[in-house]
């Protein structure tokens, strides 16, 4: 008798468990709904009006704005342009959420009728176009979306909650200007944080999560290889730059191919070359500038001491003097690769599934792309953090991409045009009950 007034009282919890979860995700769906034509206006002011990295002054006076209406505490210029946003509501753990707000120096093509025409100024005082051309105008959308789900939905946790808009992601250093800045000192320490990230090649209405490693360190790199200038009739009387620039260029690939095992990933990639000015002048110098990514902070390390090493063996090579070897300069010195919390990435996913239902989530393979997000875990205790990405593109163009086998506009290009709609919705949605369950999971350990 006994044993079955326990199977029914279990029975009976998980019902109530089921019920309550139902109706928490359909408060969220009528929150979501009722706020949505407030949402796209703001999307597309965001859209239209993008910001470089560390001149976010305008971005993130709105979203400071948009944060005090819903509710928060809010203090502005945390780590240059950053935002912060706190709510409390009682005893609990604290959440951290994170939106990113910068955009790029890019020319938008995507004929939207909301596009970016904007025309601004760079760190260097020359004039760029700019857009949003990674989504950062969909995650803050979302955010200020969660951020008013969470005021409205009081009732239902207990806890912080910390929301910030962070500066200067496309640069990786907002992150850690932030924490420099004393984001953990001069507010609640979380216990979790989570982000999320538009997706160029998930439909909206999708996500997708990576757990453990997701994402890449990041290092920008700026060479100038030097040598002795002259006619190009005579190149036995100069030593060439440019023909040694080509010997580098092609060396520094055997760092992947022969240095680094094929176990481990990493990547090697010249994106700038420039010099000389005329078809028979040999230049006095090259500059060259590239990208390294990889996840082990033992092959990032060996990737930069070895391009060292090979530009200097190049120029001995050359017989160019010590006070000719090439410069090499190192940016973004830390490390950034972003690691997935394995525990947390599967509450998240939990969360996710019961928001917009199991076959809307799909595990995804890590990528080499770069964020600076996993650098606010980085800490000492370490706190865990989670991304995962938000579907973004429309059905018919992601199903016509499946059959033709035609690339879709990825992160980063002039013609990549987010479908606003479905992805906030889902960004909101999803995000919102991923705050809500795991406040709820902590307060029950409490």
């Amino acid at each position: 008798m006994k044993t079955l007034i326990l199977i029914f009282i279990i029975i009976l919890n998980i019902f109530f468990q089921t019920f309550a979860q139902k109706d928490i995700t359909a408060q969220i769906a009528a929150i979501v709904e009722r706020e949505y034509p407030r949402l796209d206006e703001l999307y597309k002011h965001l859209h239209a009006n993008p910001e470089l990295s560390n001149m976010e002054k305008n971005t993130s006076a709105k979203v400071a704005k948009e944060l005090r209406e819903a509710g928060f505490e809010v203090t502005e210029n945390v780590g240059g342009y950053g935002v912060v946003g706190v709510l409390r509501n009682g005893e609990g753990k604290t959440i951290l959420v994170r939106a990113d707000m910068d955009g790029l120096p890019m020319k938008e093509e995507t004929g939207l009728p909301y596009a970016s025409t904007v025309i601004t100024k760079d760190d260097k005082g020359t004039d760029q176009p700019a857009m949003h051309a990674c989504g950062h105008d969909i995650h803050m959308s979302v955010l200020i979306g969660t951020a008013r789900a969470m005021s409205q939905l009081k009732n239902q946790w207990k806890g912080t909650i910390v929301f910030i808009g962070q500066p200067a992601e496309e640069k990786v250093q907002g992150a850690y200007a932030m924490l420099k800045d004393g984001l953990y000192m001069r507010f609640p320490r979380p216990d979790y944080i989570l982000s999320l990230h538009a997706s160029a090649s998930l439909p909206a209405g999708k996500v997708g999560y990576c757990p453990e490693y997701a994402m890449a360190n990041v290092n920008s790199v700026n060479i100038t290889v030097y040598g002795e200038g002259g006619h190009g009739a005579y190149p036995h009387s100069t030593k060439d730059p440019i023909v040694l620039s080509a010997y580098l260029i092609t060396q520094i690939q055997t760092i992947v191919s022969r240095q680094t095992s094929p176990l481990e990933p990493c990547v090697v990639t010249v994106g700038s070359i420039h010099g000389g000015s005329k078809h028979n002048i040999i230049p006095n110098e090259v500059k060259l500038q590239l990208t390294l990514r990889s996840y082990s902070e033992k092959v990032r390390q060996n990737t930069i001491e070895s391009i060292k090493q090979i530009c200097k063996g190049l120029a001995i090579a050359a017989g160019l003097p010590e006070s000719k070897f090439p410069k090499v300069e190192i940016e973004n010195e830390t490390g950034f690769a972003l690691y997935n919390h394995p525990e947390l990435t599967e509450k998240v996913v939990k969360s996710l599934k019961s928001a917009i239902g199991e076959k809307n989530v799909e595990k995804v393979p890590p990528v080499m792309a770069a964020e600076d997000f996993g650098e606010l875990g980085k800490v000492t205790p370490a706190i865990p953090v989670s991304l995962y990405w938000l579907g973004t593109v429309a059905q018919e163009k992601y199903e016509e991409s499946q059959a033709t086998g035609l690339q879709l506009p990825p992160l980063h290009s002039s013609l990549y045009a987010p479908l606003p709609e479905s992805s906030i919705k889902t960004g909101v949605k999803t995000m919102t009950k991923a705050v809500i369950d795991l406040l709820a999971e902590v307060n029950k350990k409490k």
